[in-house]
């Protein structure tokens, strides 16, 4: 329905895939703080290009190869690089890096297929993914990226909506008005969790996971807010800086 795509409105919100894909902007920011978009903005700035990949199985394994590069690994496997930010900004010698997502790299090539050029933000690099947008053509669509349930099915993930209403405010804070009602409530939730903002992500059920498995760290990464000014753009298979 032509709703979904909020067109009264110059910034707009839609959760996951299918949120995502009825924005139908020209422009539009994936976010997915715990941990794609979070690790991605560390793999920049330590100067790798990345590589997102949908499927974390042999078909990643050989995508990496293809490309001389590093694959990211699953956490639980102990390897020395993984979807963890602490450990690709404790990596040597990486410069290519295969980062595999089902849910913020799916979203991003989905995103790209139907035309739209694909940015990454976290909390880190919220307010330079704002200067970036400010430059660019309207309407803008912000995409919390969200979990899964084990059936499938999407699972709203605050810290998400936190990352999404982050890119918001940044852009309020710019003079860009035209906001969603889906927009202004990711604004609003973002600007009252923002003076305890490590906190709230530790006890969020997505920071209560990673602290279970011996992750906290990679949530206080994810706090760092405004630490990055990388702007991660999706151009061709690979996400690279173009601030």
């Amino acid at each position: 329905m032509p709703a979904y795509r909020q067109p009264a409105h110059d910034v707009r919100v839609g959760w996951g895939p299918t949120g995502a894909a009825a924005l139908a902007t020209p422009v539009t920011v994936v976010v997915d703080v715990l941990s794609f978009t979070t690790t991605l903005t560390v793999a920049l700035d330590r100067g790798m290009t990345v590589y997102p990949f949908r499927w974390k199985d042999q078909r990643a394994t050989a995508y990496a190869a293809a490309r001389d590069a590093v694959l990211a690994q699953g956490r639980s496997t102990g390897s020395a690089v993984s979807l963890s930010p602490l450990s690709v900004r404790a990596a040597a010698g990486v410069e290519r890096l295969v980062l595999p997502s089902p849910n913020g790299s799916a979203i991003a090539f989905g995103l790209a297929g139907a035309g739209s050029t694909v940015v990454g933000a976290s909390l880190r690099n919220r307010a330079a993914v704002a200067r970036w947008l400010v430059e660019q053509p309207r309407p803008i669509g912000i995409v919390p990226a969200g979990e899964r349930w084990p059936d499938g099915s999407l699972r709203p993930a605050v810290e998400d909506l936190w990352g999404a209403g982050a890119v918001v405010a940044a852009l309020v804070d710019l003079g860009v008005g035209g906001l969603s009602p889906e927009a202004r409530v990711a604004e609003h939730a973002f600007r009252a969790v923002a003076p305890r903002l490590a906190e709230e992500l530790h006890a969020c059920v997505s920071g209560q996971e990673l602290t279970g498995i011996g992750f906290a760290g990679d949530v206080d990464v994810a706090a760092e807010l405004d630490r990055s000014d990388v702007v991660p753009v999706l151009e061709s298979d690979a996400f690279v800086d173009v601030r």
